[in-house]
């Protein structure tokens, strides 16, 4: 039976084995809720996520996903998530699962911004998304979105895409301009996350887990920095270093010093 009940976890009694010997214990494990999205009345998606920052998941899911470029409200009633935007007219009218993401299929519009971050940004936003409910549960994947190195939002959820929805979302409702924002995750990025950010215009997505060779391609696309394996005093660029101030001079006089 479950033990207690909280916002975003439950309480489990387990056994835990250790060095073969087992005791008894009461743990924290995320909870797991379903959501319907509805865009102008209509029906477009079942959505599992955490219950939490629901009006953000709203806005973000259909910026993300390309339907709109801004969104007029969110409403939560119960477990229904209403929108109100003005669909894009390329948009496509249904959803299409792609492994655990649900993306649209046309290629997000190319992202142009003059937003350039230091090394130090990097590692500032990848020491940000650490999360107590990971710690606690190990089930969770966290986001948030920064603009000159401020904080504006932050996101836990049992879903690595909802978490870039959410922090997007929050963007999106308090009017700031993401073209100027950055994002930092958890989750490993594949082309379906890529095209989340590019669809948003966030012109700088960094994550500690790992890309694919689709995200890579399509993050030199559409015009996205893509970082992956941030970590305390590393990390690897594999997709438009000009926005990481120092990199490509630093490159070319390294290459220049080589050649001598």
């Amino acid at each position: 039976m479950r033990q207690g009940k909280k916002m975003f976890t439950e309480n489990y009694p387990g056994i835990r084995v250790e060095d073969g010997v087992p005791r008894r214990i009461t743990d924290d494990v995320i909870r797991e809720d379903c959501f319907s999205l509805y865009l102008n009345n209509t029906h477009i998606l079942e959505q599992v996520a955490s219950n939490e920052m629901l009006r953000e998941l709203g806005a973000g899911f259909v910026i993300g996903e390309g339907l709109c470029d801004a969104v007029e409200s969110v409403t939560v009633k119960g477990t229904n998530i209403w929108i109100e935007a003005d669909v894009r007219r390329d948009a496509l009218p249904e959803m299409h699962p792609c492994g655990c993401d649900c993306v649209s299929q046309h290629v997000p519009r190319v992202v142009t911004s003059s937003l350039c971050i230091s090394p130090r940004d990097v590692y500032a936003a990848t020491a940000e998304i650490f999360s107590d409910a990971w710690q606690k549960t190990g089930g969770v994947h966290c986001s948030v979105i920064m603009q000159e190195g401020t904080l504006v939002a932050k996101s836990c959820d049992i879903g690595r895409h909802n978490t870039v929805d959410k922090v997007v979302g929050a963007a999106e409702l308090q009017r700031i301009d993401r073209s100027l924002c950055y994002i930092g995750c958890t989750g490993r990025q594949p082309s379906g996350m890529v095209r989340k950010v590019a669809h948003a215009g966030i012109p700088i997505l960094i994550s500690r887990a790992a890309t694919t060779d689709k995200g890579i391609a399509l993050a030199q696309k559409v015009g996205v920095t893509l970082i992956t394996f941030s970590r305390e005093h590393r990390f690897t660029i594999f997709a438009h270093p000009e926005r990481i101030t120092g990199v490509n001079d630093m490159l070319a006089t390294m290459d220049g010093t080589s050649d001598d």
